[in-house]
C-alpha cells in the first residue's frame, strides 16, 4: 500500500520509515512527486496542523493516501512554549543548535528542577477517499543545560528521560523509536492501518 508522507524533513522521512517498518506499506516522501508544501500552519493544536498538511497533500495528489506529521516540544515552565511554534521558533532556517541556545536563554530565569517538558505528535492520516484519522501521543521528560549524544535530531540532545537516565539523543534508535512521541502515535496508525485488512 503506497501511502505519501507529508513532508521534505528527511529525518522525519527517515524515522517514520524505521517506526513502521513492514512490507505491506510503501511509505513515499512528497518530494517524489514534485510537490512543495509551502502550506502555511496556522492551527491552534498539533492535531490542527497535522490536518492542514495532510489536507494540502491530499488536494495536490487526489486519491492518494496521504500521512502527515505535526510534533513539538512544550515545556511547562513556558506554558507549553515552543510547542506548535517548535519547527519555526526563533526561525524556520535557524539551526536546532541555535534555536536550542534559545530555549535554555528563556528558561534561564527558572530553576532546573521545574524544566519538565514533553514530546507531541499528531499524525494526520487521509486515505484515497478523503477519510480522515489522526493519531496522536506524547513522552514526558526535562531539558537539560546541556547538549548530549548524537543520535535523533532536533531537541533531543537537551530532552532527558530520567527514567532512562539519558536524552534521546543518547539513546539507542530502536529504543527511542519505542518509546517516544513519534513511534507511540507511529504504531497506532500502523495497528489502524493492518486492521483494515
Amino acid at each position: 500500500m503506497e501511502i505519501i508522507l507529508a513532508t521534505h524533513n528527511l529525518d522525519k522521512v527517515r524515522e517514520l520509515k524505521e517506526l513502521i517498518d513492514t512490507d505491506q506499506i510503501d511509505l513515499k516522501p512528497i518530494s517524489e512527486f514534485n510537490i512543495d508544501m509551502d502550506v502555511e500552519e496556522n492551527g491552534e493544536s498539533y492535531r490542527e496542523n497535522a490536518l492542514i498538511k495532510a489536507r494540502y497533500a491530499h488536494q495536490k495528489l487526489p486519491g492518494k493516501r496521504i500521512i502527515a506529521d505535526d510534533s513539538g516540544l512544550s515545556i511547562d515552565i513556558l506554558d507549553g512554549y515552543p510547542g506548535i511554534y517548535s519547527a519555526r521558533f526563533a526561525g524556520v532556517d535557524t539551526a536546532y543548535k541555535d534555536k536550542i541556545q534559545e530555549i535554555w536563554h528563556l528558561l534561564e530565569p527558572f530553576d532546573q528542577n521545574r524544566w519538565h517538558a514533553a514530546f507531541h505528535c499528531a499524525l494526520a492520516y487521509i486515505d484515497e477517499f478523503g477519510a480522515e484519522m489522526v493519531f496522536e501521543a506524547k513522552c514526558q521528560g526535562v531539558i537539560i543545560p546541556e547538549m548530549r549524544g548524537a543520535n535523533g535530531f532536533g531537541y533531543d540532545p537537551i530532552f532527558y528521560m530520567p527514567e532512562y537516565k539519558m536524552t534521546t539523543a543518547e539513546m539507542d534508535p530502536k529504543l527511542k523509536n519505542e518509546i517516544s512521541h513519534r513511534g507511540q502515535a507511529a504504531r497506532l496508525w500502523k495497528k489502524y492501518l493492518l486492521d483494515l485488512k
